[in-house]
């Protein structure tokens, strides 16, 4: 097995924590959706093309993931979100 030099979840380069939360609902049809952090108070707005991967981007409801905060025109939003 090859090791692919990647952090595992939660974690980041440097010992830099990443945050994590869980799928609150996202809706395929309109490519948008909202995780709840699992440290902090307010959902973040996640678009379709913050999600990583190549292809079809959804998320399913209750699915954990990993993120970067970033502040959109409207609030927090969640961009390079990966499953874990």
């Amino acid at each position: 097995m090859r090791a692919s030099g990647l952090a595992g979840p939660g974690t980041r380069r440097k010992g830099q924590q990443v945050p994590t939360g869980t799928v609150k609902w996202f809706n395929d049809e309109k490519g948008f959706g909202f995780i709840t952090p699992d440290e902090g108070d307010r959902d973040l707005f996640v678009h379709y093309s913050g999600i990583d991967g190549q292809g079809f981007k959804s998320l399913a409801e209750n699915s954990k993931v990993e993120y970067e905060e970033e502040t959109g025109d409207k609030g927090p939003k969640a961009v390079n979100v990966r499953l874990i």
